[in-house]
């Protein structure tokens, strides 16, 4: 495959942002990489995708940078770009949940390996925890992973009350990419949980180097792909159209932009109601036209970074 998908993050005090923002989006026009891109004070966070050779320049150059020595990418291939648009916004945190003061590079849940992991998950004095939202656990987790009823992580700080139960236990964290479990671990810690871990690389990582074991349905992914198998041992789906309930893991937004609801709907029950999540939102007079995919991206203003912050298109994307 001629392309791949960059998947990173780096919690390291940046001084600037703003003028961090603006050299970093130049160089990712230069490089012609498309993608989200977070920049705050606590550190970097990104999903790109581009041709071979331009990633891995862009590899190069960001960890030239002291600051983000020790940042890791999990790379995946792909047939194409698995973007539209290129975003790259400054905000307060690199992952939103609302705990600016927790800082992970100065202490967080201690990082397993995938294989680590693997070896440790089944023991019992151990709970996993999967610290994502709703539709993505819904779409796919761990065996026998504790689930938090969230629809952003924003919400997992007021939900770590019902964990109590669990101080006794090892409690091992993961997330898709690992960017989560940094803040979570970290919280549960301040939270007076004594023993933490947390999956290094996430659910991507566990996929590409121990095989994915015991990963039951498959991965939300935030970018084009929606969703990707991770088990090579002993995959399996356990989410359901939520129509007609046969198991799919074909993630849409609902075609009216009034639910939006992001759920599984498979390609039957999508055709007969033209998108929508139901015969309601079929009929609703602002229902968006379907056209297969069940997804609605935003309009590029083929943005340059001098214009300001909104996006870029690539030319041809």
């Amino acid at each position: 495959m001629d392309y791949l998908v960059l998947l990173y993050y780096c919690y390291t005090p940046l001084e600037n942002p703003e003028q961090f923002r603006e050299e970093h989006h130049r160089l990712c026009l230069h490089l012609n990489l498309l993608g989200r891109i977070i920049v705050a004070p606590e550190g970097l966070n990104g999903t790109v995708s581009g041709r071979r050779a331009d990633c891995a320049e862009y590899m190069r150059l960001v960890k030239a940078d002291p600051r983000f020595a020790a940042l890791e990418f999990k790379i995946e291939e792909a047939a194409a770009h698995t973007f539209q648009k290129l975003h790259v916004r400054v905000k307060a945190e690199i992952v939103h949940v609302g705990l600016p003061a927790i800082k992970p590079y100065e202490r967080t849940g201690i990082h397993l390996s995938p294989e680590q992991f693997r070896d440790l998950k089944d023991q019992p004095d151990v709970v996993v925890l999967d610290v994502r939202s709703d539709y993505e656990h819904r779409l796919g987790r761990f065996k026998n992973a504790v689930t938090l009823d969230i629809e952003n992580f924003r919400e997992f700080p007021e939900k770590v009350a019902e964990l109590a139960q669990y101080k006794d236990k090892k409690i091992l964290t993961y997330c898709t990419g690992g960017i989560k479990c940094e803040k979570a671990s970290a919280f549960l810690l301040d939270q007076g949980f004594d023993n933490v871990y947390q999956l290094h690389g996430g659910i991507i990582k566990y996929g590409l180097e121990a095989g994915g074991e015991d990963f039951e349905g498959q991965c939300y992914v935030f970018d084009g792909r929606v969703a990707v198998d991770v088990n090579r041992v002993n995959p399996s789906v356990i989410s359901e159209c939520h129509h007609c309930h046969t198991p799919s893991s074909r993630m849409v937004n609902c075609a009216n932009p009034q639910c939006n609801a992001h759920l599984p709907l498979c390609e039957t029950c999508a055709g007969e109601l033209a998108g929508a999540c139901s015969p309601t939102c079929q009929q609703h007079p602002a229902k968006r036209p379907y056209d297969g995919t069940g997804t609605y991206p935003r309009l590029s203003n083929h943005y340059r970074p001098e214009q300001g912050l909104v996006s870029y298109r690539a030319p041809g994307a």
